[in-house]
């Protein structure tokens, strides 16, 4: 009885060490194959040799083969695995508005840019003070994200989702914004010089304060869009959309920008003070 108590508790610690079953199911068929293949060595070693190496050949190609393959798929499912925790991540900071929560959804943002993901799911993400310049924010969907007092100099943000978006005191010169969804983002003492917003729906968008000096606002919706105290020298705003002298005469400046002319002779009439210096274009004008 204890004999078989002892093979049994043996045989489980073997079981548990499976480089041990390995060594010793090399053993064994290295034994078989060597026992069975020793006549061979013994009268005709030389055939036996010649199909050895071309076994030996062929095994170094599989080998090759197969691991270059094995290795590619590894390293993308590893590629995988990480934008996956790099995305499950930023859901999991999502709506938490701490200093943390900004610092982590940023390095998240910046890993899967290295990967080249800029199509992004940051609703409610809180990203304040973050730094992100160059960043590529194209498609993404940034409903109700908070980005005050980032830096995001240079950064990409075409046909994105920027609906209720707070850009407040944030860096967005010499970004790219064309044809986003903005309405009712609050662009209030925000950066935007030599920023391209042209053909955006910017309906209800705020631009207190904002500086968008030579910014590019051809063929932009601004229906109700606030520019109150807002610098645009030398924007472009032909072709625009909804924009009233009313909404436009609340700007600091309006030096040297272009218009169209039924918007200019308006403004002449109303507020000459503004349109010194201005460029007129003709209401014609069609933008592409």
């Amino acid at each position: 009885m204890n004999f078989f108590n002892n093979l049994s508790e043996n045989a489980s610690k073997i079981l548990e060490r499976p480089l041990l079953i390995s060594l010793i199911v090399l053993i064994i068929l290295s034994s078989l194959v060597v026992g069975i293949s020793m006549p061979y060595y013994l009268w005709d070693s030389e055939s036996f040799m010649i199909q050895i190496l071309a076994e030996a050949h062929g095994m170094i190609l599989n080998i090759a083969v197969i691991g270059i393959f094995v290795y590619w798929l590894n390293q993308k499912g590893e590629a995988r695995q990480r934008i996956r925790s790099y995305k499950d991540e930023i859901d999991d900071f999502r709506k938490w508005k701490s200093e943390e929560a900004a610092f982590r959804n940023m390095g998240n943002i910046k890993r899967l840019n290295r990967h080249n993901i800029s199509n992004l799911d940051l609703v409610d993400v809180h990203l304040e003070k973050a730094n992100l310049n160059y960043v590529n924010l194209t498609k993404s969907n940034l409903n109700s994200a908070t980005f005050k007092n980032s830096s995001l100099i240079g950064g990409k943000f075409n046909f994105a989702r920027m609906n209720q978006t707070d850009f407040e005191n944030a860096n967005l010169n010499n970004s790219s914004i064309k044809k986003v969804y903005a309405g009712g983002a609050n662009f209030k003492d925000a950066f935007l010089i030599k920023s391209e917003m042209s053909e955006s729906f910017l309906i209800k968008a705020s631009f207190e304060n904002a500086y968008l000096m030579e910014a590019n606002l051809v063929g932009a919706n601004l229906t109700e869009t606030n520019f109150e105290n807002s610098s645009l020298y030398k924007a472009d705003l032909r072709g625009v959309k909804g924009l009233t002298v009313e909404q436009i005469s609340k700007a600091k400046t309006l030096y040297m920008a272009k218009m169209d002319s039924i918007l200019m002779e308006e403004l002449k009439t109303k507020h000459p003070h503004l349109v010194e210096n201005t460029v007129q274009i003709e209401s014609s004008l069609k933008v592409s």
